[in-house]
């Protein structure tokens, strides 16, 4: 689409955006809702009819609360933002983007008005993406993770991953990728991977998975890309057909969601005994770039912890970091406590307080992520959390598959696929986030304890002055 275009597009998903809204805030749900209320009491809890009753009944009951106007706005706002965006960090001008942000925040803080809470305005965006959660919620688990993170940064050893930046050819790269995504579980013509700017995964059913990666100028990034991609991609290929077209269908929150991404792209995609049997055949792949590195310096490079500017190019141990600040920052937006025209300037010292580096331009700071001009705010968190329920899950797989390094290591990961899938994916949205996590590892709360002790683990193996 030309950039012309925008406009015209912006009205258009408003139009769609006030057709979805009018029929999902219907009258008659609600009716209907109401009189299949004695079945759905009648049910196990578990069922799909009981689920589907209970899921469809918040989700109406919420989207009731928020005007039909409110909404196309919002959809509207968020397709202009996006553009004007676009242009702002192509040219490194927050000026240009701030009127956008301030129409965003404006409507944001319109929709809060539509809710209740307890704890901080913050709440009603959060549960847009992390449903049942509170504000407070994230903060406690965000205090407890804060200090170790920014510890074990400072303490971290230094590695020389500089053999990594040189060139590697995009069409291996995107050969071995499919390799390893031919691997991981999901059915035949069931997906597909092309290149992108903006990695990214869309599912239209559980067969019609489309996940992309972006090959860089110089590294390897692709394909833990391609495999946190293929996260995303096999929730939504391991939903049970029976939840196919229904609001049941998907994952229960973005964090919940998220864990998965991460679980493929850095419990699986960097670790030990995976890299046993790929790393053979990656140094197949480009034996004069990777030919006389060793198994274990390849390892701690990809396993180092380096502090950096931009957030999709984080390390495991500093990303968490990237998006505390933000979290922090969006709270300070909607309470009121820090006015839009100042975020630059609270977002380059936070990037210093939290990470010890220094912003050169606003197009490496508060520019780089596109969430803010469509709107998403509440969005960030959810990815810090998906690491520490990552590793929570991975304690119950663990526990379930005793020989699960044996298994990489001989390059299957059909057990760890199936597994996920039987106990997590299997379920779509039919539980809570917190009934979902109950399910899998005996416990509704969040613990970031088995997260803290993976990063220092794997950062103490690392070899000092590597």
């Amino acid at each position: 689409m030309p950039p012309g275009g925008h406009p015209a597009r912006a009205d258009a998903l408003a139009t769609l955006s006030r057709i979805r809204h009018e029929k999902m805030v219907d009258d008659e749900i609600g009716r209907l809702l109401d009189r299949l209320r004695p079945l759905e009491e009648s049910l196990e809890y578990d069922s799909d009819d009981a689920s589907l009753m209970r899921v469809t009944r918040r989700d109406w009951e919420k989207e009731r609360r928020v005007p039909t106007e409110l909404r196309v706005e919002l959809t509207r706002a968020a397709a202009l933002g996006n553009q004007v965006w676009i242009e702002a960090r192509a040219t490194n001008d927050f000026a240009k983007f701030l009127p956008a942000l301030e129409r965003n925040l404006d409507l944001k803080r319109r929709y809060v008005e539509c809710f209740e809470w307890t704890d901080s305005p913050y709440t009603p965006l959060l549960d847009d993406f992390e449903p049942f959660m509170e504000t407070q919620e994230v903060a406690e688990v965000f205090e407890t993770i804060r200090p170790v993170l920014a510890e074990l940064v400072r303490e971290a050893p230094e590695v020389d991953g500089s053999f990594l930046d040189q060139s590697f050819d995009a069409a291996r790269q995107k050969e071995f990728g499919e390799q390893i995504l031919g691997t991981l579980g999901f059915e035949a013509g069931s997906y597909r991977l092309d290149p992108t700017v903006h990695p990214f995964c869309t599912s239209f059913s559980r067969r019609d998975v489309r996940m992309t990666t972006r090959f860089n100028p110089t590294g390897l990034d692709s394909i833990w890309s391609t495999m946190h991609e293929a996260g995303h991609g096999q929730y939504a290929h391991g939903s049970a057909e029976s939840l196919e077209r229904t609001p049941l269908a998907g994952s229960p929150s973005l964090g919940l969601n998220e864990s998965q991404s991460r679980t493929w792209e850095n419990l699986v995609g960097r670790s030990k005994p995976f890299w046993l049997h790929w790393y053979e055949p990656l140094q197949s792949t480009f034996p004069g770039e990777l030919g006389d590195v060793d198994l274990d310096t390849f390892l701690a490079a990809v396993n180092r912890a380096e502090p950096g500017l931009i957030r999709v190019e984080a390390d495991e141990t500093t990303y968490s970091l990237h998006i505390i600040l933000r979290f922090e920052l969006e709270q300070q937006l909607i309470e009121g406590s820090l006015a839009p025209k100042d975020l630059p300037e609270a977002w380059n010292a936070g990037m210093a307080d939290l990470l010890g580096v220094e912003v050169p331009d606003d197009a490496h700071g508060v520019l780089q992520d596109i969430h803010w001009s469509q709107g998403g705010i509440g969005y960030f968190p959810t990815y810090a959390l998906g690491n520490v329920i990552s590793l929570q899950i991975w304690e119950a797989v663990r526990a379930a598959i005793p020989d699960l390094d044996a298994q990489m290591e001989a390059g299957e990961l059909h057990e760890l696929s199936t597994w996920l899938r039987d106990n997590l994916y299997f379920l779509g949205r039919k539980f809570t986030p917190k009934e979902t996590i109950e399910r899998l590892t005996g416990s509704p709360t969040i613990d970031p304890q088995p997260y803290l002790a993976y990063l220092r683990d794997k950062l103490a193996a690392l070899p000092a002055g590597a």
